[in-house]
């Protein structure tokens, strides 16, 4: 009977081991909250192998299943933000988006945000996030060039390497960032530049920030540009952004589209110039109108590498225009949207775009 107690003793101890054991792993291991947006890596395909497929029918919970080992390297919770196609992304959900972030990042038992979104306005959101999340912790955003069922999809691996990244400690205060491809692009360069490739994304100025090996992120730079607890920008109150469009140059360009965005009453617009961000004279006479008007105007260009500068051949101080360095015009825009909560001055906006 002794030896009955004794084993039946033994066991309840081992167990108990075992499940403090299992209990403090799991409580060393970091905390990472997947919120989805839709999206590619959200899609479903009528087939394995053609092209054809519908964004944002996924929901979070099948994506995670889908990457089982994930529970391997975090605590993972979830949520669905929304879940539609990136092409209709819009002011709200990004305020929506950064709020919850905001709010999951003050959180102590919350170690990083990893986000799923499709890839057709993946680097505006990225660089939106970039200028309005307030914390060190990491913001990864992932998405996928093949939807969820087709032969080879990119998303699984894409998702496992972003949690990855996020979980490490390594990637704190590193900013916004996207992993994709094995590569860790910073959200201050993000440019997609092929329309079907996995490869799409990369930082085509400064170069990648790192990339994933074994699960591992290696990280070869740092961004200088000023981002999440350095940036200026606060959207916590607020339910609505500023109306900037973009407008594009080329050759025999008029007024048309100026006068169009002026009408519709735009606050701001973005000229997506050719070369050096130059201009045809009667876009440019439309440009300095619009500014007179009140209206900020900021030049880019739409070459994809290469700094917009202040001093070429446009005289932007006597135009009143700022120039947009590095940022092409999509960056540009987001970047413009937030500078005009707190300033229409064109020599104010023209630090922001050479600080961020």
């Amino acid at each position: 009977m002794n030896t009955f107690k004794n084993k039946r003793s033994f066991f309840l101890a081992l167990i108990t081991f075992v499940i403090s054991v299992c209990s403090l792993h799991a409580q060393t291991k970091p905390t990472v909250y997947v919120l989805a947006t839709g999206g590619t890596i959200a899609g479903k395909g009528a087939s394995a192998t053609g092209s054809s497929y519908h964004s944002g029918e996924v929901t979070v919970d099948d994506l995670i299943s889908a990457v089982p080992s994930l529970s391997d390297i975090a605590n993972i919770k979830a949520e669905q933000v929304t879940n539609i196609g990136s092409q209709d992304m819009n002011d709200q959900v990004w305020l929506k988006l950064s709020k919850r972030v905001n709010e999951l990042l003050n959180q102590n038992d919350v170690n990083a945000i990893v986000i799923t979104h499709g890839t057709d306005t993946q680097e505006e959101t990225a660089y939106f996030l970039n200028l309005t999340v307030k914390s060190n912790k990491p913001v990864i955003l992932v998405g996928s060039m093949r939807p969820s069922t087709a032969i080879g999809a990119d998303g699984p691996r894409n998702i496992y390497n972003a949690v990855a990244c996020a979980a490490d400690p390594a990637a704190a205060g590193k900013g916004v960032m996207v992993v994709m491809d094995d590569r860790i692009l910073g959200a201050d360069d993000l440019t997609k530049t092929n329309t079907i490739s996995v490869s799409t994304f990369q930082n085509p100025n400064y170069g990648p920030l790192g990339y994933m090996y074994n699960g591992k992120p290696i990280f070869t730079r740092t961004s200088l540009k000023r981002h999440t607890i350095n940036s200026e920008f606060d959207i916590h109150n607020l339910s609505s952004l500023p109306r900037v469009e973009i407008v594009l140059s080329y050759s025999n360009a008029t007024s048309l589209f100026v006068d169009a965005a002026v009408e519709a009453g735009a606050q701001g617009i973005i000229s997506a110039g050719v070369d050096n961000g130059n201009l045809t004279t009667a876009l440019e006479n439309a440009l300095n109108n619009a500014v007179q008007k009140g209206i900020a105007v900021i030049r880019s260009s739409r070459i994809m590498t290469g700094p917009t500068t202040q001093w070429d051949e446009i005289d932007d101080d006597k135009q009143g225009f700022s120039a947009s360095w590095f940022n092409n015009p999509y960056r540009s825009r987001v970047l413009l949207m937030l500078a005009l909560t707190k300033t229409k001055d064109y020599k104010e906006i023209q630090r922001m775009f050479t600080e961020y």
